[in-house]
């Protein structure tokens, strides 16, 4: 059959009709119905999985194969798996590691490398009011401890790595990411003595992979016990990437190393340093050990200085291990399980609040330390 517009109409027997057998889906509500009881059964809390269960174990049926219990028992870990929330409390003195890309050297010890990083630290700890304590930057990785004051850290992060990432590129002609897809590593230190020996351990870093045989020895950016505290940089801006037209890039900045303020009623500020001394001690006596053990060969400054930035290091490291996110130190026991049970509670807390928000609570008190939802759905948070 024609139409007057000259196009052919589909005869009907040609129109394709609705399967009884296979019904057309009703739209998903969403999660903004206020009653959860008028909800498709698959949309509902605690539903989804059984539902998802029973539809495999039905195909395997037809496909005439057996359902194990190990296959269900997988399917359900990974449909239950979530990226843990973040606790994000003012105040708070975390580390913060983060590696290169499958651990290239893109962050070679070089003058122009230590401009750029200290830069844009510099410019990022201004603009979120974050304190710098200590910082190593190593060919592949980072190590920051930094406190922050008001609860601003992971847009500090966000901030900084993205404007490192972006520098690189451009000075390192690099095509691709710069930064490791997982995520940036950030343990809170929650006693004075983890404070103190992370402050070691990111010093004694470079001796521990067996780059150099004393920290101080390290060609790049590092700190030293005796600078904690007292140590200023004055940056200027570096000539790759940065716009000298645009006001938020000045053309000189500082960066000042302060003490953690946490450890203000258990150190003066000469106690803290000589602690940190005996520490970083301590640690590179068992990093020469370690050498020894592995039969290492140190490699030395000039060598290091001379890699190329395009090369990956080839030293074995046990990836997706656990992640840390608190540390309490040496002979913390008490410490250790009260931080434990804080984190427990914050996570479980956060998980019946978040059930309850999508269940179109919209009320709902979010637990003290939630960030996300706080920053994108605008929830409200125990103070």
């Amino acid at each position: 059959m024609v139409s007057g517009s000259g196009l052919r109409k589909p005869s009907p027997d040609a129109i394709p009709q609705p399967d009884p057998r296979n019904p057309t889906p009703q739209p998903n509500p969403g999660w903004n119905r206020r009653n959860p009881a008028t909800r498709p059964a698959a949309t509902r809390p605690g539903l989804a999985s059984v539902i998802e269960v029973e539809r495999i174990r039905q195909v395997r049926l037809r496909k005439r194969l057996k359902l194990h219990p190990r296959d269900v028992a997988r399917f359900l870990l990974l449909l239950g798996r979530m990226t843990q929330p973040r606790l994000v409390l003012p105040g708070s003195t975390v580390m913060v590691t983060r590696r290169t890309l499958r651990r290239h050297h893109l962050f070679r010890p070089d003058p122009a490398m230590r401009q750029l990083y200290l830069y844009t630290l510099a410019v990022c700890a201004r603009e979120f009011g974050v304190l710098v304590h200590a910082v190593t930057l190593m060919s592949t990785h980072e190590h920051l401890i930094v406190t922050d004051p008001n609860g601003h850290l992971p847009d500090f992060l966000r901030r900084l790595h993205r404007l490192v990432a972006l520098g690189t590129k451009v000075l390192r002609k690099w095509e691709g990411p710069t930064w490791d897809h997982e995520r940036p590593s950030v343990v809170r230190l929650l006693t004075e003595q983890a404070i103190v020996e992370k402050l070691a351990y990111v010093m004694a870093n470079p001796v521990k992979a067996g780059l150099v045989r004393r920290a101080r020895e390290w060609p790049g950016l590092t700190v030293l016990p005796q600078e904690l505290g007292r140590r200023t940089w004055r940056i200027a801006r570096p000539e790759v990437f940065f716009d000298a037209d645009n006001p938020k890039w000045p053309d000189t900045i500082e960066l000042s190393l302060t003490l953690p303020p946490s450890l203000e009623g258990a150190y003066d500020a000469h106690a803290l340093r000589q602690a940190v001394a005996l520490e970083l001690d301590r640690q590179e006596q068992l990093a020469h050990q370690e050498v020894r053990r592995r039969n290492w060969r140190v490699l030395g400054a000039d060598k290091i200085r001379k890699l190329s930035p395009y090369r990956r290091a080839t030293s074995f490291e046990p990836r997706r291990g656990r992640n840390p996110t608190f540390a309490v130190g040496r002979g913390q026991q008490g410490a250790f399980f009260r931080a434990v049970a804080e984190l427990r509670a914050f996570r479980r807390a956060y998980r019946q609040a978040l059930e309850q928000w999508r269940a179109g609570m919209r009320q709902v008190l979010f637990p003290k330390g939630t960030w996300s939802m706080c920053q994108v759905h605008g929830v409200v948070v125990s103070t």
